[in-house]
């Protein structure tokens, strides 16, 4: 028999609340049965998903989002062009970011979740290129390959509901996931603005400027984000502007950058006409590639259908937590499905692959929440659960490949202050970071928390401890020769946490690791 106070594993799906139609919870024991009742529970919803994005705030969500998303897209698509001769550039991004997000917004169970490139896939793509070019292998039918066989792994996954396994992550992983998330958003988005300062080739006029406008960015969009918690104007008035704050600071500096030529920075570096990169034809041929290739690319598969599955099922484990407050229901298998089908689609033309990106689909949350204000804290009421906002940013990056010369002058340093404050606002609600700020708070200004009112200070200190070890475990492991094995560490967290089980009392260890926090501070002296 289980003991009273040991912790409990958190049900994939929870029953969605106020009443709205639940998800099933445990194994149906039939193929694509997840699928099959993730689609059930959803439809109801489906109507109301269109109706309820026609409001002012999916407006100023998907002006601040569609910046946030093809900044990266341009971004690792110019990285990727690098690391494989022009074999795959920022078009290709462009169209895979937006083809995948229009179909995944349109069917998904969770369309809060925005997809997108990320450093390990791209990473991956890189060392694929590098393994070719030494056996002398084509590079992308090779690719396309892999592709192909991730997107069966994925699909056989999402058909034996294998994201019941995300059932072994709690709070003690989703918590240094999400912070290294934000702390790589932070780390490129200084790096890149003061990058330009000890650049030989660039002017110091220019240099400087690009710091401030990136500094400027972020601090206009958080004073303005921050408009809510004053007394300034009326209530409406203080939320509408703290929810167009964003999409301001990018209009302001941009404009800010224009008044000051000819002094000039950085702009987005997308191509200058629509095509493949490299000016292949856009269906890849498979056929080039030798029968070994085609079997053999099952083993790197592997490695990817890892990377992919935790990146979308933690990524949605984040956005489906009970402090966002959703009453939609979610939908792990059936996102799964989707993820393994864009996958296959991108590889028949050799684009890179899409999952759920962790920052950006946080503030994508985060700029669809009403936020009240609570003893000092953000607690948020409500989310507009919609399909509208996502749709509406992806179809604006596939329309904007159309405009490809008016992107060119969206200054760079403006979108690394967004990457900045974008960093920084996925850090709230991460008790991670709360917890490693008591490290430097005089004891008698502890705030008053649960886990604090009813755990000794030392436990607490020692859980952080551990999270912080690990967390730097998984920065150096990225930034290595060996970073094509990091989806594999973030697998190591869960086997981690069940051995804390044997050195924490469970009690403390059931307060620290819970999904959320008691209603009320009383509630801490209650139970365990």
């Amino acid at each position: 028999m289980k003991k009273p106070n040991s912790p409990q594993k958190r049900p994939l799906q929870k029953t969605a609340k106020s009443g709205s139609a639940g998800e099933v919870v445990g194994r149906t024991g039939v193929v694509f049965g997840g699928v099959a009742e993730n689609i059930r529970s959803k439809l109801p919803f489906y109507p109301s998903d269109f109706r309820d994005g026609f409001r002012v705030k999916v407006l100023s969500s998907v002006l601040f989002m569609f910046f946030a998303c093809i900044a990266p897209a341009v971004a690792f698509g110019g990285l990727i062009a690098q690391m494989t001769n022009g074999a795959i550039g920022a078009v290709e991004m462009l169209v895979s970011t937006a083809f995948c997000g229009v179909v995944y917004a349109l069917l998904a169970g969770q369309p809060l979740v925005i997809l997108g490139s990320t450093g390990p896939v791209v990473i991956f793509i890189a060392l694929l290129f590098d393994l070719c070019q030494r056996l002398s292998l084509p590079f992308m039918p090779t690719l396309s390959w892999v592709g192909l066989w991730t997107a069966a792994i994925l699909i056989v996954l999402a058909a034996t509901e294998a994201s019941r396994l995300i059932t072994w992550f709690t709070r003690f992983t989703d918590e240094i996931f999400a912070a290294l998330i934000s702390l790589i958003f932070i780390y490129e988005a200084l790096s890149d603005t003061l990058g330009g300062l000890g650049d030989p080739s660039m002017p110091k006029e220019s240099a400087l400027l690009g710091v401030v406008l990136a500094l400027g960015t972020y601090i206009l969009a958080t004073q303005i984000s921050e408009l809510r918690r004053t007394p300034f104007l009326n209530p409406a008035s203080r939320n509408l502007l703290s929810d167009f704050g964003p999409t301001i600071a990018i209009v302001v500096m941009t404009l800010a950058a224009a008044a000051m030529q000819p002094v000039t920075v950085p702009t987005l570096p997308v191509p200058s006409e629509f095509g493949t990169t490299s000016g292949r034809a856009w269906l890849v041929d498979l056929n080039v590639a030798p029968l070994w290739v085609k079997l053999g690319a099952c083993v790197p598969a592997l490695l990817v259908s890892v990377l992919l599955f935790l990146d979308q099922n933690i990524t949605a484990r984040l956005i489906n937590n009970p402090r966002h407050s959703l009453k939609k229901g979610f939908g792990y298998h059936l996102d799964l499905l989707i993820i393994g089908v864009l996958v296959g689609v991108c590889a028949l033309f050799g684009l890179p692959w899409m999952v759920a990106a962790t920052v950006r689909s946080l503030n994508h949350v985060r700029s669809l929440s009403t936020v009240k204000s609570v003893a000092g804290e953000d607690k948020i009421e409500s989310v507009v659960e919609n399909r509208v906002s996502a749709l509406a940013i992806h179809a604006a990056i596939g329309v904007s490949i159309l405009f490809l010369n008016q992107l060119k002058t969206v200054p760079m340093p403006v979108l690394f202050g967004l990457f900045l404050f974008m960093g920084v606002s996925s850090m709230g609600g991460n008790q991670l970071f709360e917890r490693m700020k008591l490290w430097f708070t005089n004891p008698e200004q502890f705030p008053e928390t649960y886990y604090l009112r009813s755990i000794p200070r030392g436990v607490v200190h020692l859980f952080t401890a551990i999270q912080v070890v690990l967390l730097a475990c998984l920065w150096f492991l990225k930034t290595s020769s060996l970073g094509i094995l990091f989806p594999l560490l973030i697998a190591f967290l869960v086997p981690v946490r069940l051995l804390l089980d044997r050195f924490f009392d469970p009690g403390h260890l059931a307060k620290l690791d819970a999904e959320e926090g008691p209603e009320s501070e009383q509630d801490a002296t209650l139970g365990p």
